[in-house]
């Protein structure tokens, strides 16, 4: 018995260190890629001679790339190639910021752009889940708790640095670098950690489970289809497909948003790197005290920080010119909410559809939602350049995300309501 005991505590060791080598990739990816548009459309807008709307266009194009590539990543990792799509992705990455960082001309920053979309697709949160998921079936949400802690700093690590790089050497120069933390560090780690099975068994660290016994491809689609059809897969869809644009606007526009306003402008840099560290702080509570709580109403009442932050956010900007002080105590409230909501939105976004739809088929659902949340992240971003003016900045813009933030959260509820019934039923 007690060596059974040991075997167990070693096997969740190696579990531990497995995930924590894993989130090493997703600080990297996050942090060089995702958070990287934000700190160049000011230099890129300058050089290219490109307007807000037009530069934001192309971010809007990587979301998409990223969304329509989600369903064969998906697919792709559920029949066992997580190795090949994560190293892959890694590769692209590395390849999309050189060519990012040797840019002329608006078609090319639009088509590097497009590249790192595909990269984004194959390495982020969405193929990382699938494959923790698979690996842990029956601890995986604390898996993917742990595994973003460190995603979770990826804008207080790396926003600072390319704000520090890009005054130092160059918005260029600071691409050169970005590349080859992808080429240098992620490629490796990738390719290491999801090495053979046998592999990972004879270095002690953690394995698939096992694979089931062969089935015919056409009972295997159609329990997708059954699970694809479900009303519930609906309900969170509409849910993913908000909050991910929601997140995916205010990721691309908050440096710029606070720049142009009237708070000091050392705020611009700053909120947005303690934004990362709220994440973490949040998904370390999560962590501790989750079993303390109802998963269900923990998912419930998560996504309602973001818009309570968008109005904090909304009324420091009023406030700005009469209140300064004011203004800022309510930005550092936004901070706060928004934080804390989106650092924990993750784990309920990344989760969901195993939660409450379907476990078994989870990458292959999630990458179904590939073409709507492209959409939705494509879209969103470049409607909130659009929305933007001289006269109110992104105000007008702000109050359309408040909006669909509250449709997400009643979609949300729908859903667990729907998935409560049919456990019920069952019974």
């Amino acid at each position: 018995m007690k060596s059974v005991a040991n075997e167990f505590s070693a096997h969740k060791s190696a579990a531990a260190v497995w995930v924590l080598w894993l989130s090493v990739g997703q600080l990297v990816g996050w942090g060089s890629v995702f958070y990287a548009f934000s700190m160049l459309l000011a230099p890129v807008e300058a050089e290219l001679g490109l307007s807000r709307s037009r530069a934001s266009l192309a971010f809007s194009l990587a979301l998409l790339v990223e969304g329509l590539a989600a369903f064969p990543v998906g697919r792709w990792i559920d029949q066992g190639h997580e190795r090949a799509v994560m190293v892959g992705g890694s590769v692209l990455a590395c390849v999309g910021l050189l060519a990012l960082s040797a840019v002329q001309s608006w078609g090319a920053w639009m088509l590097a752009w497009a590249v790192l979309g595909m990269a984004m697709a194959a390495t982020l949160y969405t193929p990382v889940f699938a494959v923790v998921t698979r690996r842990f079936p029956g601890s995986f949400r604390r898996q993917i708790i742990t595994l973003t802690f460190l995603g979770g700093l990826a804008s207080t690590v790396f926003i600072p640095l390319m704000a520090w790089l890009i005054s130092t050497v160059g918005w260029r120069q600071m691409l050169w670098a970005m590349a080859a933390l992808q080429g240098l560090l992620c490629v490796p780690l990738h390719a290491y950690l999801l090495r053979s099975a046998s592999n990972r068994k004879q270095t002690g660290t953690p394995s698939p489970s096992p694979k089931p016994a062969p089935v015919v491809r056409a009972a295997v689609s159609q329990g997708y289809r059954q699970a694809l059809r479900q009303p519930t897969f609906a309900l969170v869809a509409v849910f993913v497909v908000l909050m991910l644009g929601v997140s995916a606007a205010m990721a691309t526009h908050l440096v710029s948003l606070l720049a142009e306003s009237p708070l000091p402008a050392h705020w611009a840099i700053a909120l947005p790197a303690t934004i990362g560290i709220v994440q973490v702080i949040g998904r370390s509570v999560l962590f501790f005290l989750e079993h303390q709580f109802h998963v269900d109403t923990l998912n419930r009442w998560t996504p309602t920080l973001l818009p309570l932050g968008l109005l904090a956010l909304l009324l420091g900007l009023s406030w700005a010119d009469a209140f300064p002080a004011l203004a800022m105590a309510a930005t550092a409230v936004f901070v706060a909410l928004f934080g804390l909501g989106n650092g924990l939105l993750t784990i309920v976004k990344g989760t969901a559809i195993a939660q409450y739809v379907n476990r078994e088929y989870a990458a292959s659902l999630n990458g179904a939602l590939g073409l709507p949340t492209a959409l939705s992240r494509a879209l969103t971003p470049w409607l909130l350049g659009a929305w933007w003016s001289p006269s109110v900045g992104y105000r007008d813009g702000l109050w359309y995300l408040v909006g669909a933030c509250v449709v997400a959260m009643s979609a949300l509820v729908g859903a667990q309501h729907l998935a409560k019934q049919s456990h019920k039923s069952k019974k």
